[in-house]
């Protein structure tokens, strides 16, 4: 009879991680967020204060865990010795293999997020902070750009730069989620030829020697003068 009165003791102990995993499980399970920060909390037996230690709402959590996916293929490319010798063109395949290979493991989620929600806005606010991370990947991957010697074309170009690397990373997103393909070998051969062209396009040797003819043919033109 006393065993009803008495009440389980709360979790002390709850990482970032794992209410990531306690919300995505719930929402996995019954199609639909928690009601509200209580009953998610008191359905996994936490106070209630514990969440806010992380996140301000249930939308920041959201938003936290395409990061998550982002920081765990991030951390798995910087073990291997392999992947610091490629140049920028391998490391961003390597990239785009390991990431992907993260969301096919928690693909149900994925699909819920993404495709289950038909306000686009929403879904790109979900992944606004997946966003910012790999724009800063991008920045610091090496990638070969014209050398504009001015600093304002600079900017612009670098940022031309990460938002078509961006609006690729959402296209292959789109095409992943909508593949069929045993083992999703279609993303695969997606990412290969989608990245492959990106670089072809970017490649400035071609562009390099255009310029230097240009100039060659300027100073001919002045010293003919």
């Amino acid at each position: 009879m006393l065993g009803k009165f008495i009440t389980m003791a709360k979790k002390k102990s709850i990482s970032q991680l794992d209410l990531i995993t306690f919300y995505m499980d719930y929402v996995l399970m019954h199609d639909h967020e928690p009601k509200s920060v209580y009953a998610f909390a008191k359905d996994n037996n936490f106070e209630e204060s514990k969440f806010y230690e992380f996140f301000g709402s249930f939308e920041a959590l959201e938003q936290s865990i395409f990061k998550v996916f982002f920081d765990n293929t991030h951390a798995t490319l910087e073990k291997s010795e392999d992947y610091k010798t490629f140049d920028a063109k391998n490391k961003l395949l390597s990239f785009y293999f390991t990431f992907f290979e993260n969301l096919t493991a928690n693909r149900s989620y994925v699909v819920h997020s993404l495709k289950g929600n038909k306000n686009s806005m929403k879904s790109l606010k979900t992944l606004s902070h997946l966003k910012k991370s790999f724009n800063n990947y991008i920045e610091h991957l090496g990638i070969n750009t014209i050398d504009l010697q001015q600093e304002q074309l600079e900017k612009i170009q670098n940022r031309g730069l990460k938002e078509s690397a961006w609006f690729q990373l959402l296209i292959t997103m789109k095409f992943w989620l909508d593949d069929t393909s045993p083992s999703f070998e279609k993303t695969d051969i997606f990412i290969e030829k989608s990245v492959k062209a990106s670089f072809d396009l970017i490649d400035t040797t071609p562009l390099k020697s255009i310029i230097d003819f240009g100039k060659f043919l300027f100073k001919e033109r002045i010293h003919t003068n």
